[in-house]
């Protein structure tokens, strides 16, 4: 009693509190040690690999420690379209097979083409399809040339077609600016070029189809006409392009055939011709 007296009330609750605390943990302790372990089973293993057979017993059973035994049924075989893991990071385009993805490319037109190839590689590799840029060929230029096969692919040959046709385009827009000076660079510097304008005349000769062009742009009446059904065949240092040019609708075409040669690294013209198919047309148009 005397020990109780001299500690005061609040010391009296701080050690009666700690040793409760004490008597917890020692009976928490001692139920832990007491209690049996309950036995927890192994997982079991699926394996779809035949050589792992060997591991199960002959009656498709695995043995566990208490000497229970569980059946495994077969796993089924996931359909390897359907259940097949998405790569991650892949796109819609890049799950699909490669003929659909060669039909999907060739609704592209030049540009959205080459801006799909710069995307990422497995876009890249899509878009660099033989398969697709000679789809998109016959789609810009022709269904001509089915049969034939680049020496450098069809990628290669679409940008070169493209090329020989704006720069036959080039020659048109020449012709409308009536620019003798350009005219002059557009031309092969070569004895053996040759004009052939709708009159029939022929000036063969750089000097002499310079002259011819002269005259024609000194002609005062404008040169408005429009160029219809291009065809171009490229191979690798001359081109062919033919098209039907139209001065007057009522009147019929004239067909066009212009040759290009490949120096220096740029195309040149080397032959120009220019036939009338209607008798009728204009004795002046025909001179131009």
């Amino acid at each position: 009693m005397e020990i109780f007296s001299v500690l005061s009330e609040p010391s009296l609750v701080t050690v009666a509190v700690t040793a409760l605390c004490f008597l917890l943990a020692l009976f928490s302790l001692l139920r832990s040690f007491s209690l049996p372990r309950r036995f927890t089973p192994p997982r079991k293993h699926h394996c779809d690999c035949a050589s792992d057979s060997g591991s199960l017993s002959a009656a498709g059973t695995v043995s566990y420690l208490n000497g229970a035994a569980e059946m495994l049924e077969p796993s089924p075989v996931p359909a390897p379209v359907v259940l097949a893991e998405r790569r991650t990071g892949s796109s819609m385009m890049e799950e699909l097979v490669p003929e659909i993805t060669t039909h999907a490319l060739s609704y592209l037109d030049y540009p959205s083409l080459c801006r799909l190839s710069m995307t990422n590689s497995l876009m890249r590799k899509a878009a660099n399809d033989d398969n697709a840029w000679k789809a998109l060929y016959h789609k810009d230029f022709t269904l001509e040339q089915d049969s034939i096969t680049p020496t450098n692919g069809w990628k290669a040959y679409y940008a070169a077609t493209r090329a020989i046709v704006n720069i036959n385009t080039e020659f048109f827009n020449i012709v409308r600016d009536k620019s003798l000076p350009s005219m002059s660079r557009f031309w092969l510097n070569a004895d053996y070029v040759k004009c052939i304008h709708a009159s029939g005349e022929l000036f063969s000769g750089f000097n002499a189809v310079m002259q011819s062009w002269q005259l024609v742009f000194n002609w005062e009446q404008g040169l408005n006409f429009q160029v219809r059904d291009v065809r171009a065949r490229v191979l690798a240092d001359m081109a062919w392009v033919t098209m039907k040019t139209y001065v007057d609708m009522d009147t019929g075409p004239f067909n066009v055939t212009n040759v290009f040669e490949f120096h220096n690294g740029r195309w040149y013209m080397v032959h120009h011709h220019s036939s009338v198919m209607n008798g009728d047309v204009d004795h002046h148009i025909v001179h131009g």
